[in-house]
């Protein structure tokens, strides 16, 4: 198996344990679910993607992506869902 050379980390451990690694990222033309959205926020947050990056990647604003992050630090996984955010909006 060949691996292809990338600028920065390839690889990531997560306070669970768990790897996160830059083939775990979802692909850019995705439907976004909770997961996804929680997978590249660790991805910026542990150095697999800079924020830029990730914006340019996914078509993001930066307005978008700074809401993920800050719920999901704030709340956790439950807070990227749909369903929820009316529940963890901030005024």
């Amino acid at each position: 198996m060949f691996l292809k050379k990338t600028p920065g980390l390839r690889t990531a451990i997560l306070p669970d344990g768990s790897i996160l690694t830059q083939a775990d990222l979802p692909q850019p033309q995705t439907r976004w679910v909770a997961s996804r959205k929680a997978a590249v926020v660790d991805a910026v947050h542990y150095g697999l993607l800079t924020r830029d990056e990730a914006i340019r990647r996914y078509g993001l604003t930066e307005e978008e992506f700074d809401a993920w992050a800050r719920a999901f630090r704030q709340h956790g996984r439950n807070a990227l869902k749909i369903t929820h955010m009316q529940k963890f909006r901030q005024p």
